[in-house]
């Protein structure tokens, strides 16, 4: 059962992306485990550069399939945009080359609103996050209320999730941290076009590492981020757990 394992040991920037890129020469599948889009992987492969936030960078390589495991927190937008960046520089990027994890879960623009709204209440104390939603991304994922890939499966209970989720957003928005509230309808618009696109992507990517870990095929985790950016700072064991 060949699996290697990339984890920064720091704050991240430690070069992953040229060891992924190396590794995913030799790999069959390639499984993002952790992080949002404020992490990811810079590839130049001749005069192409590749700018990776949630795509494994290791799709790259035609011979691989790309895993987006249960520990990503998805901006549907950004995968959107780096699918179509993927295609335009002539990498193939189809339901057989890339998979979504259906636990995986979804970044919303009332995250990013929130993430925000709280890194200005802090003030003095504000501890530099990117805004990009990440830190209530997860709270959601730790509080068991969050939305997963899954729910894009079903467009007509995906969109009442997402109008009460921006709704509950918008009380703390407005009532705690005295913001603007967002337009929930325009944003379930949003989302259920992404949810068309992303849709053929969904399914339970633990069959796809165990199938090919149990037959001998080598497997990648490639971790996107520092270990001292970690919520936990979880151990290697439990960080390639969350890729299935």
């Amino acid at each position: 059962m060949p699996l290697d394992i990339i984890v920064g040991a720091q704050w991240g920037d430690e070069g992953k992306g040229r060891i992924v890129d190396l590794l995913s020469a030799r790999a069959e599948v390639v499984a993002r485990f952790n992080g949002g889009d404020n992490a990811g992987h810079t590839v130049t492969v001749g005069s192409q550069t590749f700018k990776l936030h949630l795509v494994p960078s290791g799709i790259i390589h035609p011979h691989t399939i790309g895993v987006i495991g249960n520990g990503v927190v998805i901006n549907p937008e950004t995968l959107v945009s780096e699918i179509d960046m993927l295609r335009s520089h002539g990498v193939r990027v189809d339901q057989t080359r890339l998979r979504i994890s259906h636990a995986a879960h979804l970044i919303t623009p009332a995250h990013r609103a929130l993430d925000k709204a709280q890194e200005r209440a802090r003030g003095a104390g504000s501890i530099g996050t990117t805004g990009r939603g990440i830190g209530p991304a997860y709270t959601d994922k730790a509080s068991r209320c969050g939305l997963r890939m899954e729910d894009m499966l079903d467009e007509v209970s995906f969109r009442e999730k997402i109008l009460r989720h921006v709704q509950e957003v918008n009380r703390a928005l407005t009532g705690l941290y005295g913001a603007e509230a967002l337009d929930p309808e325009a944003v379930a618009d949003s989302y259920l076009a992404y949810a068309e696109s992303l849709a053929p992507y969904v399914t339970d990517v633990s069959i796809i590492v165990h199938q090919t870990l149990q037959r001998g095929g080598r497997v990648l985790a490639e971790g996107a981020q520092g270990t001292l950016l970690d919520i936990g700072r979880a151990s290697c064991r439990e960080r390639v757990y969350a890729c299935v």
